[in-house]
């Protein structure tokens, strides 16, 4: 008896087991469940109807419940059908048991479906605003998604949901300014946390990729973080502008090419409003060409066209919260002669600061202004530190030029947006400069004022600029007032000859010399004086002395051979125009070559052989002119000496014309005319026919390289002639 029910209680447990295996493994199939999910699912979501197909009842002992699948299903929103690969839920036995039927949990499996078909299905859940935000900017695509969901005893979606799948061909366009086409990506979403992974796309024109992007929802905010990649391509304008926010400025932009990795964060609100945007750039640049219409560097850079080329540059770009910072390094074509550069740019809101080393070995590198200039294949090393405000001045902390001995250094130069100095904290020269001469001068700043000195300085570009620029505007500063010491031992005023102990002061005064008192020696020993003061009137009296004029004649190429003699000039300046006077004495000169071409057409040949051989003195020389905007007009020049007279008038266009008249008579005339003024009838006629007073007046008129003389023989002098001569015996 008891092995028999032993049998049939094995034979029971047996079917039992075998009915749990079959359950577990195999399942059976049932349309039994149908009607209580499909109605499970209205009282979670009266929108969504489902046609389910039959029903796989799988049994899970391990959980006391039953897993049921159903394959092939098709989920029904209003005109919408999604199709579904599977749909999985867990029963409770004891649900199953005590029919108390309730879904624990939904896992849904679909085939590729339509994105939008998606969100709506989404939105029939949970109608939240990034739902909502999806909604609005997708326009196509399609996906194929898994979708775990959990519900808590009162039937509604718990917590922790999580949806991952794959979105293919997805084109969306976010309020008409970012367009993606053909978006791929794979994608994960938990509660509040959504992660994109293997991201491609073609956004606005331009191919990116990404391995992750990230949004956290907090609060009222969604937070954005993600890296974006660029391939190597060349860029036009408008795409670099979309792919870095319009946080560079691409003025003067011609080509472009590189490739990017690009980390970004930022936060968007419920109103679609963009903050705390946080981006950093590591850039290769393989070329970028642009147009140097900002700042005017062909005085030197000599070689510079209106194109600059960089290549093969590393960059980092940071930005966060209106901070930008920019810092690479890589090569500076010029004509295609590569040279390196570093560099670190940062903008603050609207001010910018700048830290630039160059390294100048193939290229020329002229600073025009000190004479000086670096040959091709000579290495140097240019530091540049300092910042500037758009349209506003520049401040430069410090211009470093090292090469070989040579050393040029600039501290604390503040500069307006048109070049003119505000200020100056202080430089060192020590450089050889195209002359050959060795300029050692520093400036130092004492309170508002400043002191120059130094051993030597060549100062005879800065001299042929004052004399040959004629603009009444040039002046180097602005809205400077301050006074000058200086005090240098030699002063070179052109490649031969210097001044020795030059001192004295400059003091400024609205960018203009107010006063001015230098003094020096030639190695001579003879003196050179210049004084400018400004009277109560606004007039500027300017005086020059010295009594060794040689130096300063031998600029005039149309003078050969000056010697002797002392040299005066005075001038009185009022509302830019300034009327002068100019006194050379008791001097020679050795050719005049105009004044030799007049005499020699009035056939006065012994004249001319004086003027360009052994040299014609001159006592007295005066030249009274008055200039304004660049014309200058001689209301009268008159030189006399023991050959020749002359008295000339006339007017000089600054690079354009001259046009001067006059008389110039053989002192032999001029001493018979004198000897006889007692009979001054005699000396107009003459006493016999043929006899009287013989000269010549001529006329130079044309352009500076291109003068035409013309003369005329002249029978008597005129009155004006015969009086400055007798002013000029009279005086001596």
């Amino acid at each position: 008896m008891i092995k028999k029910l032993i049998k049939i209680l094995s034979g029971v447990l047996l079917v039992v087991v075998l009915m749990i295996l079959y359950l577990s493994f195999v399942g059976i199939k049932t349309e039994k469940f149908n009607k209580r999910i499909t109605n499970k699912i209205e009282k979670i979501n009266k929108k969504i109807n489902l046609d389910l197909k039959d029903v796989q009842f799988l049994l899970d002992p391990y959980s006391f419940s039953a897993n049921i699948t159903t394959k092939n299903s098709t989920i029904l929103i209003g005109n919408k059908r999604l199709q579904i690969k599977d749909i999985k839920t867990n029963i409770s036995l004891k649900a199953l048991i005590y029919d108390e039927f309730s879904i624990d949990d939904l896992q849904i499996y679909t085939k590729k479906i339509k994105l939008k078909d998606l969100i709506l299905l989404a939105r029939s859940f949970k109608n939240s605003t990034e739902l909502f935000l999806l909604d609005r900017i997708i326009k196509d695509g399609f996906l194929i998604a898994n979708i775990n969901l959990k519900f808590n005893d009162e039937g509604k979606i718990s917590d922790d949901y999580q949806i991952n799948g794959l979105v293919k061909n997805t084109r969306f366009n976010f309020f008409n300014k970012f367009n993606a086409n053909n978006l791929n990506f794979k994608f994960d979403i938990e509660k509040e946390k959504y992660s994109l992974t293997e991201l491609k796309t073609d956004f606005n024109e331009v191919g990116l990729s990404s391995p992750l992007i990230e949004v956290v929802a907090k609060k009222d905010l969604f937070l954005v973080k993600g890296q974006i990649l660029t391939g190597k391509k060349n860029f036009n304008i408008n795409q670099l502008n979309i792919l870095f926010d319009n946080l560079l400025d691409t003025t003067g932009v011609k080509n472009i090419r590189l490739s990017s990795a690009n980390n970004f964060s930022f936060n968007i609100n419920k109103k679609l409003k963009f903050n705390d945007l946080n981006i950093e750039s590591k850039i290769n640049l393989d070329k970028l060409v642009i147009k140097n219409n900002f700042i005017n560097l062909k005085s030197y850079l000599p070689n510079l066209d209106e194109l600059v080329n960089f290549e093969n540059h590393k960059i980092i770009i940071n930005y966060s919260k209106n901070k930008l910072k920019i810092k690479g390094n890589g090569e500076i074509l010029i004509k295609n002669i590569p040279d390196s550069i570093n560099y670190e740019v940062t903008k603050n809101n609207d001010k910018y600061k700048f830290d630039a080393k160059l390294n100048f070995k193939n290229n020329k590198f002229l600073i025009d202004f000190l004479d000086y200039k670096k040959k091709e294949n000579l290495n140097s090393s240019i530091l540049i530190k300092g910042s500037f405000k758009k349209n506003h001045q520049i401040k430069f902390d410090l211009i470093s030029l090292i090469e070989n001995n040579n050393k040029i250094l600039f501290k604390n130069l503040h500069l307006s947006k048109n070049f003119k100095i505000i200020e100056m904290g202080n430089f060192n020269f020590n450089y050889l400069n195209n002359n050959k001469i060795k300029n050692q001068l520093i400036l130092k700043k004492k309170n508002l004022n400043y002191i120059i000195e130094g051993e030597s300085f060549d100062a005879t570009k800065l001299i042929n600029k004052i004399i040959d620029n004629n603009d009444e505007n040039i002046s180097l500063f602005s809205n400077f007032n301050s006074k000058i010491n200086i005090k240098i031992n030699k002063t070179y005023i052109d490649e031969i000859n210097f001044i020795n102990n030059l001192s004295g002061t400059v003091n400024y005064k609205d960018n203009e010399i107010k006063d001015l008192d230098l003094k020096s020696t030639f190695s001579n020993n003879k003196m050179l004086s210049l004084s400018i003061k400004t009277s109560d009137q606004k007039e500027k009296i300017i005086k020059l002395f010295t009594d060794y004029p040689k130096p300063l004649i031998k600029r005039y190429n149309f003078i050969k051979g000056f010697e002797e003699g002392y040299l005066e000039y005075s001038s009185i300046k009022k509302n830019g125009i300034s009327n002068s006077q100019l006194i050379i004495d008791d001097f020679k000169v050795n050719e005049v070559p105009v004044f030799a071409k007049i005499l020699s057409l009035a056939s006065l040949q012994g004249i001319a052989d004086l003027l360009t051989g052994e040299g014609i003195r001159f006592t007295d020389f005066e030249m009274k002119f008055s200039s304004n905007k660049g014309l200058t007009t001689i209301e009268e020049m008159y030189a006399i000496g023991p050959a020749v007279s002359i008295l000339m008038d006339g007017y000089i266009q600054s690079k354009k014309i001259i046009s001067l008249s006059g008389t110039l008579v053989p002192a032999t005339t001029i001493n018979r005319s004198i000897a006889s003024i007692p009979l001054l009838g005699d000396i107009l006629i003459g006493n016999k026919t043929g006899e009287g007073v013989f000269g010549v007046s001529f006329k130079i008129k044309g352009s500076p390289g291109d003068l035409h003389t013309t003369v005329n023989p002249i029978k008597t002098l005129t009155p004006r002639f015969i009086t400055r001569t007798l002013e000029k015996i009279k005086k001596n």
